[in-house]
């Protein structure tokens, strides 16, 4: 008999500036690459989810499915620490993590 109390969904939104971003084009140039290594350093899914006409702003939202409510938290929690670390270039406004 399998239980399935443990699994869990994590979603990160970021909420990020992108400062000295002058078209949607060179918006979209700066975020692919990020959103590409987030999903190879983390095995997460990503997206940008709200500003998509804003150039120097947008939200991301990167998600995680485990069985351990406890590594989704802290490996979601670490995506932001590495955003901070790998893409200075970019300023985190801020973010919220939910776990479902």
């Amino acid at each position: 008999m399998s239980t399935h109390h443990n699994q869990s969904i994590g979603l990160l939104v970021i909420h990020l500036r992108i400062p000295g971003c002058r078209s949607l084009k060179e918006k979209r140039s700066r975020l692919k690459p990020l959103l590409a290594r987030l999903h190879k350093e983390f095995n997460i899914s990503t997206a940008e989810i709200d500003d998509l006409d804003t150039w120097q702003s947008t939200r991301i939202a990167c998600a995680l499915v485990s069985n351990d409510p406890a590594y989704t938290q802290r490996a979601l929690q670490s995506v932001v620490e590495w955003v901070e670390t790998h893409w200075p270039d970019l300023e985190i406004e801020n973010d919220t993590l939910e776990i479902f």
